[in-house]
């Protein structure tokens, strides 16, 4: 009889049994796994190489504590969407639409839709640039050909949330292991690499802007909404016992996927600095550190850096579309085919590439449109983890809405920086630049 049962079956019923107290240890903890690791892509994204190659290039490895810090920002906040669809068995748009008044939660659809669409085509670019660089390909077909591919992945979810979550961890594999190897072909300044990592600097104002970038690429909106809806019922919790557990097992979940993540993007701007940084420094765009990266390491090397890009931009595309999906059917109680949402997101993206738009360009705006976005779903999570008529005794203790409070104004506030720079008007942060 068991042999008959689906992956996703197979999951529930150990997670059931880790629940009951007969499995332990790493035996326990991975029907748990899943969630965590499908929001970590977000923070591995096509946006993240752009940044964290410019910030390696231009600085050194001196904006290394920023990618820290927006890494345990990110941290936070995604384990407190995962508390939330665990303890309510609703997602933040599901909750947001009945908690809040319908004016406002239509002007949140709105602005998350458009926050879905410029993730799509921040992600579709990368990976269509992988594809162009690694076999030569024109930017256009390339891609159509990546949506051909996401779609084909997008189909998995057929079949339970099993092999989806597997599909990502494999990919996310290809991107650790490709950074690896890049640290061990170009190592970096271990001492500088642990200096930076914890102690803040700027140079400047060009610095701030950067650094600024790089949270803005980090913290994003899709990846709040979507790990709601992945825990929303994933793991059925029947007492509030359990549902502490379930919640231990994702927090821990969390600091694995998100830790990850940040090592890998932390690597990404060591690599970059290591490499880059003296006598390329004015490397900006993901095609140029490519054609820098062959010449000064080897045909290997740029292989390895675009292999990592386009499993990014693949895996980070089929998450960008789920997280749109859950946007619209949470928020509006709308659904569409696969198909259509497919389509709907893909024709910012070619227009994009059929006007000739500069590529990296056009992920930088994508960017600033994430940054306007943003306040969106970190205050309605924030109000609505703290509230207890939505989460009971689970509602978020003073110290954890402080700290996420205090998180959130200044995620808020450098992104505010970011979109005034970008309007031309000069901010200065006293201390610091």
């Amino acid at each position: 009889m068991s042999q008959s049962l689906s992956l996703t079956d197979r999951t529930v019923a150990a997670g059931r049994e880790a629940l009951a107290g007969r499995r332990r240890g790493l035996r326990g903890f991975l029907p748990f796994a899943g969630p965590a690791v499908i929001a970590s892509i977000a923070y591995m994204d096509p946006g993240n190489f752009a940044t964290n190659i410019q910030g390696g290039a231009q600085f050194g490895y001196l904006l290394l504590w920023v990618v820290l810090l927006a890494n345990l920002v990110a941290m936070l906040f995604q384990a407190l969407s995962a508390k939330l669809g665990i303890v309510t068995g609703q997602s933040l748009a599901q909750l947001c639409r009945t908690h809040f008044p319908r004016p406002l939660v239509y002007a949140m659809w709105v602005a998350s839709e458009v926050a879905a669409m410029a993730t799509d085509l921040a992600e579709s670019l990368g990976a269509a640039i992988g594809l162009s660089l690694l076999f030569g390909l024109p930017l256009l077909p390339g891609l159509l050909i990546t949506f051909a591919l996401t779609y084909a992945m997008l189909l998995l979810q057929g079949r339970g949330f099993r092999p989806i979550e597997m599909l990502i961890a494999a990919f996310i594999s290809v991107i650790a292991v490709s950074y690896l190897i890049e640290l061990v072909v170009a190592p970096p300044d271990w001492r500088l690499f642990a200096f930076h990592s914890v102690v803040p600097q700027l140079a400047g104002p060009d610095s701030v802007v950067l650094a600024v970038g790089i949270i803005g690429a980090t913290v994003m909106p899709h990846a709040i909404y979507l790990h709601s809806s992945l825990t929303q019922g994933r793991m059925p919790a029947r007492t509030d016992a359990e549902r502490r557990r379930v919640i231990g097992y994702s927090n821990r979940e969390v600091l694995f996927a998100l830790g990850i993540a940040g090592l890998v993007n932390m690597a990404m701007l060591a690599m970059a600095a290591s490499v880059f940084h003296q006598g390329h420094a004015d490397v900006a765009s993901i095609e140029t550190a490519y054609h820098t990266l062959v010449p000064l390491l080897g045909v290997g090397a740029g292989a390895v850096f675009m292999a990592s890009l386009l499993a990014s931009g693949l895996s980070s595309s089929v998450v960008g579309t789920m997280a749109g999906q859950t946007i619209m059917q949470d928020f509006v109680g709308f659904r569409i085919p696969l198909s259509v949402r497919r389509l709907a997101t893909m024709v910012p993206a070619v227009i994009v590439v059929a006007i000739g738009v500069d590529s990296t360009q056009a992920l930088v705006l994508s960017q600033v449109v994430l940054s306007l976005v943003l306040p969106v779903p970190m205050i309605a999570l924030l109000v609505l983890s703290g509230r207890r008529d939505v989460m009971g005794s689970f509602a978020s203790s003073p110290f954890t809405r402080v700290s996420a409070v205090a998180a959130a104004v200044v995620v808020l506030a450098l992104n505010l920086v970011l979109l005034l720079q970008t309007v031309g008007v000069t901010v200065s942060l006293p201390g610091l630049d």
